[in-house]
């Protein structure tokens, strides 16, 4: 877990005494994105609440950044589910909720069988890998190649 804080610029027209407390975001991976589930228990909110402070239009796919919205990430279809950065998360509930402590935890999902092939196949490559790392070099010239062989070219 890395714990780190959000530096988000303030105008000089906004008090920035509200905008002094630290938001913590801890992630077990940086780039990790959060369902909407997460975020509505991270801010406790209502499901429905989270929905009308998203950033989300029936016209447009991925509208344009809104600092007084909760923004998606980028998604390539209506269907597919809305995720969030957590430095998004920390910042919306920092600027426009005004909650002055925030703590978002993204935790690693359980494993699925998908994940568990994978990781199989990874760990299959990888003694591949060490195999073929103990073979001794092969000669790159096709001259040294033949005199390995120890039989006339063909």
């Amino acid at each position: 877990m890395f714990p780190r804080s959000i530096d988000v610029p303030v105008s000089a027209t906004e008090d920035s005494s509200m905008f002094r407390a630290d938001v913590d975001v801890v992630t077990s991976q940086p780039d990790a994105l959060i369902p909407i589930d997460d975020v509505q228990k991270s801010l406790n909110r209502s499901r429905a609440s989270v929905y009308r402070y998203t950033n989300t239009d029936a016209r447009n796919l991925n509208p344009p950044f809104d600092s007084r919205k909760l923004n998606p990430e980028y998604r390539s279809d209506q269907k597919d589910p809305l995720l969030f950065h957590p430095n998004e998360v920390a910042r919306f509930a920092k600027d426009v909720l005004r909650i002055k402590e925030v703590t978002v935890e993204v935790l690693n999902s359980p494993s699925t069988a998908t994940q568990q092939v994978l990781s199989s196949i990874l760990e299959e490559l990888r003694q591949i890998r060490s195999h073929l790392e103990d073979l001794p070099a092969a000669p790159s010239d096709l001259s040294a190649r033949r005199d390995r062989q120890e039989r006339p070219a063909a």
